[in-house]
């Protein structure tokens, strides 16, 4: 088990260099960028210190979201990787055979019969992702495989939880399983013997006692 926590501790602090160095170039790029909007801005009553905040942590939080779900979905990967070995096989790609595009579909990880779609969270209100990912478990389940979709984080509004609960029902007639929340931590403990929330926990409040 220590094995497997050493990975995912080693795969966090590279995640979190390549991060810091991101957004700290972003935000020495941005002190040459062209703020004339900021009169606009300023007719909405926000301040330019204000304003220059917001688009910091704007940019910030675009890349904080980035790095965390491929994060994520990497340290769960790679508890399938600890527990299965090389049965293991990630990104996997099926060619599609029922439409043209896109030519070929990507499972995250492949377990034996067991596709899995790993989300860290998806808060998607684009109706066009229902008919995607119809194709996709379609294609799956015409390969021979189980579509399962793993999802730490269920989105807070209602439009996005409309698409998800579509998305359940979609993989449930699929003969598949959907993982959210509790569930999906849950899923990887009994699968992997790996605690994974727990280990990240652990992570976490060493980082924040520092």
């Amino acid at each position: 088990m220590k094995v497997v926590e050493n990975a995912i501790r080693t795969l966090a602090a590279a995640y979190s260099d390549r991060l810091n160095k991101q957004v700290l170039k972003r935000v020495e790029d941005m002190e040459w960028d062209d703020k004339s909007h900021y009169l606009i801005y300023q007719v909405l009553k926000v301040s330019l210190r204000e304003g220059e905040m917001i688009d910091v942590y704007q940019n910030k939080g675009r890349f904080l979201y980035k790095y965390a779900g491929s994060f994520l979905e990497e340290a769960a990967i790679l508890c399938f990787e600890y527990k299965f070995g090389e049965e293991a096989l990630n990104r996997v790609k099926i060619p599609n055979t029922i439409g043209q595009k896109p030519k070929t579909f990507e499972i995250d990880c492949l377990v034996g019969d067991n596709a899995y779609e790993i989300k860290w969270r998806d808060a998607t209100t684009d109706g066009d992702h229902i008919t995607k990912e119809h194709t996709r478990m379609k294609v799956i389940k015409d390969a021979g495989y189980t579509p399962n979709r793993i999802m730490f984080y269920y989105p807070n509004r209602t439009q996005a939880i409309r698409i998800q609960q579509t998305l359940e029902t979609l993989y449930l007639g699929a003969e598949g399983h959907y993982y959210y929340g509790d569930a999906a931590w849950q899923h990887i403990h009994e699968v992997t013997d790996v605690d994974l929330k727990g280990i990240l926990m652990k992570i976490a409040e060493e980082n924040m006692s520092r």
